[in-house]
Formats: structure tokens, C-alpha cells, sequence
């Protein structure tokens, strides 16, 4: 990896990312501007007074590089941002130009291993599910998780919005999963967890399952003969057990009826006194909790007197991020923020021992971080603030050695004037310039006849077509 744990980034995060080892990093969690139509500032006097930004979007916001990257290198990507530029206009496509060539970046930094949450309302959630589902495939979608954000808004004509929508992917089949618990409230308590014994509260679980069998499990036990009812025998492992409880240490290999029999000596049975169908007692003390879904309602938003509160605008509570960094990390791994604003992840990752990168356009964020670690963590001194583009460390071979591949994937043509050249007459150039965080792996360069790299010079790609329109060079 070649950004160092615990940096942070005050620049545009385009060409930081850009910068950034490829398959380097094992969760991603943006929050970005949502396309709100407005603007943000934090209040005089906070730790976060002078971090502002407006989330009103024209396309004299987005670099036209930017928009004919898309079109050239992701068709179906740029056919999803056109439809939304019909139906929602063109602060939405430009928008959503910015956040394409960001998500090909994060996607190209993820780990195959890794996943990336993207957090957002309702103005754009839809939008952006159609581009990340373009950039990291529908198939690796997870969950569309709903935060209820406050407890109430009143809105006029409509029901109360009081939500945000955080976007799960993986960028791969086999990406870090850890399930994640809450404790079970009083009332659920109350009402499933009715019985008790020496060892505790219990409630009254299963001893089958649906199906018949023909092998011991549907063999009858103490008179019961679980084919009666179309089920079979299933006796739980050793995770259900109070810890009081010793069974044999050859369990897993008895049978099932002798592995009931230990169960019963044991008092993990429990025998209802009307019917005849035997229970397992399943402790309140060997219970997890409650399974944590797709709709969060136990995290509450910041309130004015939290101690959390920087007075940063669109701040998110930290027990948001520790949730979703110990859901889809491990200790060690590597935490990127590409929108760190006043450091939310940083802190929560720090917390949970992983290791974590910051960027955010506003120098304003390495102040908060380092307030931050040190008030909540107790870390002194230990940020590595960054301004410069990180130099990637993958070895790759001297970009000139592609020129004969280029040549023959362009047919001889040259990439901006499109007219036919010998092959000595061509000079490689950076789609993407170096200046720009642009490398120099192979889908970066292209070949281009002298007149045309002399017009590109350390411009971009769509400002040297724009240029040959003007000169008549193109159509």
C-alpha cells in the first residue's frame, strides 16, 4: 500500500484516488454532497467554523475530461447518467458525472475482498443505485439500508422525510461479512423469554425441523415420533448450550437419539405439560441478540448538546460508521474516506483498530481529525497530512514499451485528428495527465500524431477534441 495509516488528504479527491495502489483498500465509506440545492457552512465558533460547501450542481461544475471519460471507457455507465439528465435535468447529470469518475476510481482501489457503502438521501438514491450498479454490477448489490435520520419533519402535502439511504456493495462474491447484534429489548424479553429455571431465563426453541427422514432422525424417541407431523429431529450444536452445561465430548458423533438423551440429562429439554413434542430450553444468556437489518432505527441522529458534535454541517453519529466498519472489516484492514469532512470514519476506525485514509477538499477536515482523535481517542499527534498526489507503487513496465500494442489497437490512427500516421510519426500520451493523478498503465495511454500532442499539451482529452472542432481539424 502506498499511503501510510492514519493520512489524510486535503485536496480534490479525483486525482488522490487516482493515485492510490490498485486493490489496496477493504472498505470505502462516502458521504457525499446528495444534489441537495443547498448550501452548507458551520456555525462561528465551532471547531468546524469555516468548512462550507454549496451541493448545488451546473455543469460548469464538472470537467468536460470528465464527461467524454465516461462516454469513451463506459457506454452503459454513461447511458444510465443520460437517462437521468431526461427525466430529472442537467444539475442531476452533472451530479452524477462527478460521482461516476470517482466510483471507477474507488471500485479500481476496493479489494475483491471489499465493500463500499455510499450514503445519501432520496433526491439521488435512485440515480446513484443505477451507477453503482454499472460500476461494481448488479449482482454485487447488498442492501439498500434506510437510517431514519431525525424523528420528525414537517413537510407539507407528503409524509415526513426522515431518512437517508446508505447503498451497500461488494466488489466481489466473497466480500468480509461480520453480523452484527443488538441487545433484545425489555419487551421482546417479556414476552418470548417467559420461562426460568436455576440457570436463568429461557425460552422454548424447536428439538425439529420441517421434513421427514428416513435416516435415526426420524426414528421415533421416548414415544415421539416426529413423521406424525412431517418433521424430523434436530439437535443443536454446542453454541446453544447454557455454560453450565457439560455434555459428552463425543457428542457430535452419537446418535440422535443418544444425543437427546444426553440433552435430557443435561435439563436442556424442556417436557410441556400438555402435548407430547419436547422443546430445547435456549437461554437468554447464550443469545446474541437481536440480528441487526436493513432498516436502522436504534441510531439516533446528533442533537445540538451531543458531545459528538463539531459543528460540522451533515455530521453523522459514530456509532453509524462503528457499525458498518465492524460489519465489513476486520482488525487491520483499511478504511477509506474519499468525503471525510470532519472525520467520522477516521475516528471510527481508529476505535475499531483498523487502519484508515481521510481526503476531503477542505483543509478544515485535518484540523477536525486531529481535535477529534485526541479528545475521543486519547491519540496525540500521529496524522500525516497530505496535499501532494501519492505516486503508485505497482511496477509496470516503461509506458514507451506499449507503443507497438497502441498502435495496433488503434489501427494507425491517431486518437485525436483520427488521421492515419506511420508508426514513427506517433508519440504516447496520457489520456489522464500525470498532473491529474493519471498513470502509466496501459488503459491510460493512447497514441497521438505530434500536431495533436503539441495542441493536447498537459491539457485533457476532451479539451484537445474541443480544440480540433474549433480549429476545423474534426467535425
Amino acid at each position: 500500500m502506498n499511503v501510510q495509516n492514519r493520512t489524510i488528504f486535503s485536496s480534490d479527491n479525483l486525482p488522490i484516488l487516482r493515485g492510490i495502489d490498485t486493490q489496496a483498500v477493504d472498505l470505502i465509506y462516502l458521504d457525499p454532497p446528495f444534489n441537495s440545492n443547498r448550501n452548507y457552512a458551520a456555525p462561528i465558533g465551532s471547531n468546524a467554523a469555516g468548512a462550507a460547501f454549496k451541493d448545488t450542481w451546473t455543469l460548469s461544475d464538472v470537467d468536460n475530461a470528465w464527461h467524454g471519460e465516461i462516454a469513451d471507457r463506459e457506454p452503459a455507465l454513461y447511458q444510465a447518467i443520460h437517462a437521468a439528465e431526461l427525466t430529472h435535468g442537467k444539475g442531476m447529470k452533472s451530479y452524477l458525472i462527478m460521482m461516476a469518475v470517482r466510483l471507477l476510481e474507488m471500485k479500481r482501489v476496493l479489494k475483491k475482498t471489499g465493500s463500499i457503502y455510499l450514503h445519501c438521501d432520496p433526491t439521488a438514491s435512485h440515480y446513484l443505485k443505477m451507477l453503482m450498479d454499472s460500476v461494481f454490477g448488479r449482482k454485487n448489490f447488498r442492501n439498500e439500508i434506510v437510517w431514519q435520520r431525525t424523528s420528525a419533519h414537517n413537510d407539507s402535502n407528503r409524509f415526513g422525510r426522515v431518512h437517508d439511504i446508505i447503498l451497500s456493495y461488494s466488489n466481489g462474491q466473497k466480500g468480509v461479512w461480520n453480523p452484527i447484534y443488538t441487545e433484545h429489548n425489555p419487551e421482546y424479553i417479556a414476552k418470548f423469554y417467559r420461562h426460568k429455571d436455576e440457570r436463568g431465563s429461557y425460552r422454548v426453541g424447536d428439538l425439529t425441523a420441517a421434513g421427514v427422514s428416513q435416516g435415526d432422525s426420524g426414528k421415533a424417541w421416548r414415544g415421539v415420533d416426529p413423521t406424525d407431523v412431517g418433521r424430523h429431529w434436530a439437535t443443536p450444536g454446542k453454541q446453544a448450550w447454557h455454560e453450565d452445561v457439560h455434555l459428552p465430548e463425543n457428542y457430535e458423533n452419537l446418535s440422535v437419539q443418544e444425543r437427546l438423551e444426553a440433552l435430557d440429562a443435561a435439563g436442556l429439554i424442556y417436557w410441556p405439560p400438555r402435548g407430547r413434542v419436547p422443546g430445547f430450553k435456549r437461554y437468554l444468556s447464550t443469545s446474541k441478540g437481536r440480528r441487526v437489518h436493513d432498516v436502522i432505527t436504534d441510531i439516533n441522529p446528533l442533537s445540538g448538546r451531543s458531545k459528538e458534535r463539531v459543528g460540522y454541517p451533515t455530521q453523522k453519529p459514530i456509532a453509524l460508521l462503528e457499525r458498518i466498519i465492524k460489519a465489513s472489516s476486520n482488525r487491520g484492514d483499511i478504511v477509506l474516506d474519499p468525503f471525510c469532512g470532519c472525520a467520522t470514519t477516521c475516528v471510527a476506525a481508529e476505535r475499531h483498530q483498523r487502519h484508515w485514509i481521510g481526503i476531503d477538499i477542505s483543509p478544515k477536515a485535518v484540523d477536525l481529525v486531529r481535535i477529534r482523535l485526541e479528545n475521543e481517542v486519547g491519540m496525540f499527534g500521529k496524522v500525516i497530512h497530505r496535499t501532494d498526489i501519492p505516486k503508485r507503487s505497482e511496477k509496470l513496465p516503461n509506458y514507451r514499451t506499449h507503443k507497438h500494442t497502441l498502435y495496433g489497437k488503434q489501427e494507425g490512427l491517431c486518437n485525436g485528428c483520427q488521421t492515419q500516421f506511420p508508426f514513427r510519426n506517433m508519440t504516447i500520451d496520457h489520456i489522464v495527465p500525470q498532473s491529474q493523478g493519471g498513470t502509466d498503465h496501459e488503459d491510460n495511454l493512447q497514441l497521438l500524431c505530434g500536431a495533436c500532442n503539441s495542441t493536447k499539451g498537459q491539457g485533457t482529452q476532451a479539451q484537445l477534441i474541443s480544440r480540433l472542432k474549433t480549429q476545423g481539424v474534426l467535425r
